[in-house]
């Protein structure tokens, strides 16, 4: 699975679709360090002990850099950065129940922005396995000969 690059200069505003889930009872924020357990549990219940690892990382940075999707207190999504790697976006997840409804794009849009916000201009997102959604929302592109990439050789 190839490795995909985003222009963090050239993103589309994450407002409008933030407040369209707002209006329907999603919240997109970041995670607060008193959620840890509770994040981390609900990421390895849904997908899995590496993608909960990489979630742990995320809590070790200041400031967090895991962002949640909420509805009724309960967590549906999430999405990550700078875990697996410096400038590097991933993972993201929302459970099966609320796809297709733009919470992934949330918070894609959310963690892209926060990069940008910290200086990078550029994202790296690791093991693409579904570019057509990145391409769509972030406009990424495939990095040449990046392929098995970062994630080579993993433990089973």
């Amino acid at each position: 699975m190839p490795d995909f690059l985003v222009k963090l200069y050239e993103l589309p505003d994450s407002g409008p679709v933030i407040d369209e889930l707002q209006s329907q009872g999603v919240n997109v924020r970041r995670a607060m360090a008193y959620e840890k357990c509770q994040v981390l549990k609900w990421v390895e219940d849904t997908f899995g002990d590496g993608w909960a690892g990489e979630c742990d990382v995320s809590f070790s940075s200041r400031p967090i850099s895991c962002f949640i999707a909420t509805e009724n207190k309960r967590i549906i999504g999430f999405a990550c950065y700078e875990t697996t790697a410096k400038d590097f976006f991933g993972p993201i997840g929302v459970s099966e129940h609320f796809r297709d409804r733009g919470i992934g794009k949330a918070l894609l849009l959310s963690c892209l922005h926060a990069m940008s916000h910290i200086g990078y201009a550029y994202a790296v997102i690791g093991g693409v396995e579904s570019a057509g959604f990145y391409k769509k929302v972030a406009g990424a592109i495939e990095i040449p000969g990046s392929s098995p990439g970062i994630y080579r050789d993993r433990l089973k």
